[in-house]
């Protein structure tokens, strides 16, 4: 989601979760599109993700992240046969420091 300036987000959480130990797979930029972090998105990012679920051989997929420089998402197949084992620890309303939301 993307939020223009000056609305700080009021429905936001911040969840913990325990993850099994689980071989996680990595798509490193170079393998990558020229472009990849473009918006909106290219179709050929999306297709990383869908061959990923439908593979489905392992529980964990990290990418880097297209928003935040050198930070990296990791995304869950709720499909595979470990997802069982993935435990929410914890939820709690995220608080945005006012600072980011102003002109």
């Amino acid at each position: 989601m993307h939020t223009p300036l000056g609305i700080t987000p009021k429905d936001y959480y911040l969840t913990t979760i325990q993850l099994p130990k689980s071989k996680i797979v990595e798509i490193e930029i170079k393998r990558l599109p020229k472009n990849w972090n473009t918006f909106p998105h290219l179709k050929s990012t999306k297709k990383f993700g869908d061959d990923f679920v439908k593979k489905n051989s392992s529980l964990i997929l990290k990418v880097p992240s297209a928003v935040i420089q050198d930070e990296f998402n990791y995304l869950i197949n709720p499909f595979h046969k470990e997802f069982a084992k993935v435990k929410i620890k914890s939820t709690k309303l995220f608080k945005f420091d006012s600072r980011l939301f102003k002109k």
